[in-house]
């Protein structure tokens, strides 16, 4: 089954000093990759390249992210992203678009998401998504 990586967990993985905590999330997605079950939103590459300082480690993460190419979403993949937003919001519960966008993708298709953001466990009580 694919798994939708979040921002999150890839700014664990691509980091030069990957903490002990972090060990076994970088090892998680090492072995999805490895069995190309990664999904990678076009969105989620723009927040993993936003606010790279230096010309050459940019050039370096992008060419690196490359391998991975984007999943072509739908109309319905926006609607329901939208949907789930107001959902929460009703609920009290606030979250970003492209969290929503996630929680999408991985609804429609019966995917999961792999993320350290605690949001998305707020989110497990009001829209049907798998962390």
């Amino acid at each position: 089954m694919k798994v939708v990586v979040d921002t999150s967990v890839w700014s664990l993985a691509l980091r030069r000093n990957t903490s002990l905590q972090a060990a076994p999330i970088v090892n998680q997605l090492r072995e999805l990759i490895v069995d190309e079950r990664v999904v990678l939103l076009g969105a989620v590459r723009q927040e993993v390249l936003s606010g790279v300082r230096y010309t050459q480690q940019f050039t370096r993460l992008r060419d690196a992210l490359r391998a991975f190419s984007d999943l072509e979403l739908t109309i319905e993949d926006y609607e329901l992203a939208a949907e789930f937003y107001n959902t929460c919001r009703t609920n009290g519960i606030q979250g970003a678009n492209t969290d929503f966008l996630l929680c999408s993708v991985a609804a429609r298709r019966g995917w999961y998401i792999m993320t350290t953001d605690k949001d998305f466990k707020s989110f497990q009580a009001y829209i049907p998504v798998s962390l």
